[in-house]
């Protein structure tokens, strides 16, 4: 996956892969406070010229990074998200069931959002 850099857009809630100055995929989330605080992928998107380069599994690999680095979790809601934590259990902690919970509530009562 040479040449693509990702790059966190906190304030969009987005996880951007950039080749050439182009976002060629991201992942939305939002940031959870309750009942912990935690980062909620809800979507993985990867442009159609892009697919099959690994850039999803990239995203997904420096969100659950990026989380160990801020002392979070990872809520995943995201299927793609949810597959890939699953094929990585070793770099990707399942989330408390209460912590998914709270995440589809917030979602739930956030329809906007997405």
């Amino acid at each position: 996956m040479g040449g693509v850099e990702i790059r966190d857009d906190r304030g969009a809630g987005r996880l951007e892969a950039v080749e050439g100055g182009e976002v060629v995929g991201r992942i939305e989330y939002f940031v959870l406070d309750e009942p912990a605080p935690a980062l909620v992928p809800v979507h993985t998107v990867v442009e159609p010229a892009h697919e099959g380069k690994g850039i999803a599994g990239s995203l997904a690999r420096e969100l659950y990074g990026l989380a160990a680095r801020e002392g979070v979790v990872v809520a995943p809601l995201c299927p793609y998200v949810v597959r890939w934590a699953a094929r990585h259990p070793e770099g990707a902690p399942a989330a408390d069931p209460e912590l998914l919970r709270g995440a589809k509530r917030w979602l739930a009562e956030h329809p906007e959002r997405f």
